[in-house]
């Protein structure tokens, strides 16, 4: 075979061993216990080299996915059949009967039903925040380290610790992966790590690009995951975070113009928002209202659905909008929630409002350590011809930013006021 006709193959081999790597971790790991769930990682590791192997001088199969399933079978069950024979002397000598494995099987139910378990053993209370969204980027979404380093910009030795941390954190939970985990008690975290995920993606902290894509589709993914399955599908939370998703995903084509900079919304093309999410989204955000729980998740997919099915940014219904920020408040009285409300209250109530707002919540929150505080006031003291103190706060913003793509905004925004003060 050609080199020509190699990458092709390559190009395949990975493809498909992202879009399964979790599916095969999961299932594996039921197997083999959580504590084993490094192992399970190895094995699938080294199914795709073989099926990189294979592929390349053989060409791809009939049915990719069932060669790879069939390969980390094989390579499962020898593992099984070697620790069967030692747990079998060991149970001689005790006087013990001897263990059997029980049938190996990668159906979509056991697939799904494993990779539900895996999400809420990630998300297990005992795990600290990073570590839980790490091992879900590694285990469930199969990234690499250096994948991982690079999407939250920190050293690859700093993703292993927290993956060392996190996987000795399920192999001292035992979890036990023949029965469902506390899934209504653990929700709200796995809800919380899916929502970091997505944000993470929406608006990169560190890294040089305006969205994330990759993130925000594995978030919607695994939400996907929770909300069809038999025992959460009623859950509003689900419906209600995946509606949110949904709608903020479908603005993603009108953020980004052809220079690859950044559009506000007030900017975007409305043509470009993509109609077939947004429906998505309402129709979640109906089912969601249709139970008549109200939660933060539910209020910020009206939010947004506000945004989306206004005709133009001008017509947007901002009363409504300041309305359920004041409700999420009562929820969720956070520095960033009312960050957020300031602009509701600026097209209500007008600009001084909104500054005054503003800087009040810096005297009561630690909100001035985060750069979109600054250059959201800054805009606000440019409209009221307060160019100084515009030029102030971009300053600061630019002193706490990370990101090279907001750092180059921020000196822009500093430029454009130079002439004039």
């Amino acid at each position: 075979m050609t080199n020509s006709q190699k990458k092709p193959s390559l190009d395949l081999a990975e493809h498909f061993f992202r879009n399964e790597y979790g599916r095969m971790v999961a299932v594996i790991t039921k197997y083999l216990g959580a504590e084993n769930v490094e192992t399970a990682e190895d094995i699938v590791q080294e199914t795709l080299l073989k099926a990189v192997e294979n592929w390349q001088h053989h060409g791809l199969p009939e049915n990719p996915q069932a060669w790879l399933y069939k390969t980390a079978r094989n390579l499962s069950l020898n593992i099984l059949k070697r620790k069967k024979l030692e747990l079998n002397y060991k149970s001689k000598k005790l006087g013990v009967t001897s263990l059997e494995i029980e049938p190996f099987e990668f159906s979509e139910e056991q697939i799904s039903d494993e990779q539900l378990k895996m999400m809420f053993a990630c998300c297990h209370p005992s795990i600290s925040s990073n570590s839980q969204i790490t091992l879900i980027l590694k285990i469930l979404c199969g990234f690499s380290i250096a994948e991982i380093s690079n999407a939250f910009f920190t050293s690859k030795e700093t993703i292993n610790k927290r993956l060392v941390r996190g996987r000795k954190e399920l192999r001292v939970s035992k979890i036990d992966f023949s029965i469902h985990l506390n899934q209504k008690q653990n929700l709200p975290v796995v809800l919380k790590t899916i929502f970091l995920l997505f944000n993470e993606g929406y608006y990169p902290s560190h890294k040089n690009e305006i969205i994330r894509f990759d993130l925000c589709i594995e978030a919607i993914r695994l939400c996907e995951i929770l909300e069809s399955h038999s025992t959460l599908n009623e859950s509003s939370d689900c419906k209600s975070l995946l509606a949110l998703m949904y709608l903020n995903a479908s603005r993603f084509d009108a953020r980004i113009n052809e220079a690859n900079s950044n559009v506000d919304l007030q900017s975007q093309d409305r043509g470009k928002w993509n109609q077939d999410l947004i429906n998505k989204g309402i129709l979640k955000l109906k089912e969601a209202t249709s139970e008549s729980q109200v939660s933060v998740y539910l209020i910020l997919a009206t939010i947004s659905a506000q945004h989306c099915i206004s005709s133009n940014y001008k017509n947007t219904d901002w009363m409504e909008i300041l309305s359920l920020y004041d409700s999420l408040i009562k929820m969720e009285d956070t520095a960033i929630v009312r960050l957020n409300r300031s602009i509701a209250i600026y097209k209500v109530k007008g600009v001084k409002a909104a500054i005054g707002e503003l800087q009040k919540l810096e005297k009561k929150s630690e909100i001035g350590q985060n750069q979109l505080f600054h250059s959201t006031l800054a805009e606000f003291c440019k409209l009221d011809n307060q160019r100084i103190l515009a030029k102030e706060h971009y300053n600061k913003a630019l002193g706490i930013c990370k990101n090279p793509r907001d750092q180059q905004w921020l000196e822009n925004k500093i430029k454009e006021l130079v002439p004039i003060i």
